[in-house]
């Protein structure tokens, strides 16, 4: 049985569909990313998780029990807000233990509790110092640390750490990872960073205008994006004009190549920057570069062809890199493009 299930999942203000359709199945111990822009629903279906905002249509089972009538403080549920949320006139042993103070535990052992998260995050040591006079990244730990004391059986984490520079970001990233691994509690991450989502995540869910795009591991939604959604989202990509002759191959600017699946006519691919390759002539399909740049360990080029604007990347290895005005052949692997299709529009 899945630890949390999301089935039909719909929120409406009025006219206004914010979250519809949404179906998801979490594994106990799970790490699920919910990605997408501003505006699409990633932080209402938390909140609907939550018990925050009421669902309208589908239902959530956590444990095969439905969430509808059971109360946010009810749910048993870690939640970690992207301001944090902590008490200022509280010291950071006591921001940490209020949610078991609120739940009758013993004082001993919301001591003992307290001290152990408190290691777990980091914070040894740390028991007597007040939120103001704590950094940003040791603030982050003080909220992780709260809604993880409680032992939930699941964590919510909305962009906790959107506040944050970049080098802590990136550092919080792996800290936030090995502490999951190590819990093994199932959890549920909204964010709009991509390279977070990729870096964090067993599986992400990519969302856009209340909907589901694609669900999957972060490789193969990187590799295999299905919409052009997906594709543009998540890093750059080249959405190229093909047709495909209906009997399993086909054609971009008469470069052909096996692709079992299109149905015959105009079809879209999506092929990563780094798996488009400069060829031999007559081994791909023409372009001409109108654009370099250095960027250390390689170089990106735009270009020009009848199947569409590209880029691609020459690693700086010494080959001799295109000039602006060259025409080149590009090609790519069969294994490297994804036909692209669209979702229709809500």
């Amino acid at each position: 049985m899945s630890h949390l299930v999301l089935e039909g999942l719909g929120k409406s203000y009025g006219s206004a569909v914010a979250v519809e359709g949404i179906d998801l199945s979490v594994a106990r111990g799970e790490f699920i990313s919910l990605l997408g822009p501003s505006g699409c629903g990633k932080t209402t279906t938390l909140q609907m998780i939550a018990g925050f905002v009421p669902v309208d249509r589908g239902r959530i089972l956590l444990d095969g029990a439905d969430l509808a009538a059971v109360p946010p403080a009810k749910r048993g549920l870690g939640i970690v807000f992207q301001s944090y949320a902590l008490f200022p006139h509280m010291t950071v042993a006591e921001n940490i233990a209020f949610g078991l103070e609120m739940r009758d535990v013993p004082k001993a052992e919301r001591e003992s509790r307290t001290l152990e998260v408190m290691a777990l995050v980091g914070l040894k040591g740390f028991a007597d110092r007040y939120p103001r006079r704590m950094s940003g990244g040791q603030q982050q730990r003080v909220a992780l640390a709260r809604a993880l004391v409680i032992k939930p059986s699941l964590l919510l984490l909305d962009e906790p750490l959107s506040n944050l520079d970049a080098k802590l970001r990136e550092e919080m990233q792996g800290e936030l990872r090995q502490i999951q691994r190590s819990i093994g509690t199932t959890t549920i991450l909204v964010t709009h960073d991509q390279h977070e989502a990729m870096a964090l995540s067993d599986r992400i869910v990519v969302m856009n205008q209340g909907r589901v795009e694609q669900i999957g591991a972060p490789d193969t939604v990187y590799d295999r994006p299905q919409t052009s959604f997906v594709a543009n989202f998540l890093g750059k990509t080249n959405l190229l004009a093909a047709v495909a002759d209906g009997s399993g191959h086909v054609a971009v600017d008469g470069f052909r190549i096996a692709l079992p699946g299109a149905a015959a006519g105009p079809i879209s691919l999506a092929v990563r920057p780094e798996r488009l390759v400069l060829a031999e002539a007559g081994q791909g399909f023409s372009a001409r570069i109108t654009n370099r740049v250095f960027q250390g360990a390689h170089w990106l080029l735009s270009a020009e062809s009848a199947a569409g604007a590209l880029l691609l990347t020459r690693a700086n290895d010494g080959r001799a890199v295109p000039a602006e005005g060259d025409t080149v052949a590009v090609s790519f692997a069969p294994a490297d493009a994804s036909l692209i299709s669209e979702r229709p529009s809500p």
